[in-house]
């Protein structure tokens, strides 16, 4: 099968598409026919070496978020259904392996996959488990968000901000979201109550008293977002930790989210996805051979939305 891999650590340069023996099949797995593979930017951070840090080892195959169909089940008794999936289901997932989704075909654990809706197409299937779960564990887990809250929302149109904007709508919270101007009409649709332009205005000048900021911009914005929490609330990040002095300062709680795959969630995000309360926008849809591209256009940060690779 054609697969995505670096051989070592580097740059998009060590990223090559090559053809390797497809994955063998153990039990309790699904060899999923990939149809979709999302990207995301620990695909790239793991690639410039970040996978040491998750004991993986090149040669690897990139890629931690998939759509597709059942191939085959890892059932070694009469049974041929693994964890309710039977060959022929269309599922999606995030792989706990952070790594195999870059190819023709994927062996990950039942666990590790919903099914996907029928009114749902593979592009937009792929790209809901990261950028829910971070969203998720980041204002519920950490930020423990409660109906009737009022949170402010950095970086609101990015795959993970527009996500925790719906969820925080979904649980009954008052939603602040800020981005480029261009976004407005985009994050007021998915449930934003305000919006701000962070080229015209400084958010922090226009909000107070949230229970909680969830930042997916970091740097700047981050050190700002301080002023605009009540004392008591909680400053979430997804991209740097918040500094534990200004948390002092302020009065505040903060945290940083490291996702972890957690199925019980991504069954609950499923449901939401099924009675079209998740919408998703999808920017870019590339093939396989494009990786290299895919990873230069993520990493720059102007991808208005997922980026998509098709084996």
């Amino acid at each position: 099968m054609k697969a995505v891999r670096i051989k070592r650590y580097g740059n998009e340069e060590v990223v090559e598409l090559a053809e390797v023996e497809r994955p063998q099949l153990e039990e309790h797995q699904l060899l999923v026919k990939v149809r979709s593979a999302a990207v995301n930017p620990v695909d790239w951070k793991i690639r410039d070496g970040l996978g040491d840090m998750f004991g993986l080892k090149p040669p690897l195959i990139l890629g931690c978020e998939v759509a597709g169909t059942v191939e085959a089940v890892g059932s070694r008794g009469p049974s041929r259904t693994v964890g309710g999936f039977v060959a022929g289901d269309d599922v999606y997932g995030y792989l706990g392996a952070h790594s195999g989704g870059y190819a023709e075909y994927v062996a990950a654990p039942a666990s590790e996959f919903v099914r996907k809706p029928k009114d749902i197409d593979f592009d937009t299937a792929a790209s809901v488990p990261v950028a829910a779960l971070t969203a998720w564990q980041g204002i519920f887990d950490h930020g423990e968000l409660a109906s009737g809250q009022r949170i402010l929302i950095t970086g609101a149109s990015g795959a993970v901000g527009s996500m925790a904007v719906q969820l925080a709508k979904n649980k009954g919270a008052y939603v602040i979201g800020t981005g480029s101007g261009r976004n407005k009409e985009f994050v007021r649709k998915l449930g934003a109550d305000e919006f701000i332009d962070y080229k015209k205005a400084k958010f922090e000048e226009e909000v107070r008293s949230v229970d909680v900021v969830f930042d997916t911009v970091g740097g700047d914005t981050q050190e700002r977002a301080f002023q605009t929490l009540k004392r008591g609330g909680v400053l979430v990040s997804t991209v740097s930790p918040p500094s534990a002095e200004k948390a002092k300062q302020f009065g505040v709680t903060v945290a940083m989210v490291a996702m972890m795959p957690k199925p019980d969630q991504l069954a609950e995000i499923d449901h939401l996805l099924e009675r079209g309360k998740l919408n998703v926008r999808v920017a870019t849809v590339l093939p396989l051979s494009e990786a290299k591209k895919a990873h230069q256009l993520s990493a720059s940060g102007h991808a208005d939305g997922k980026i998509i690779l098709r084996p």
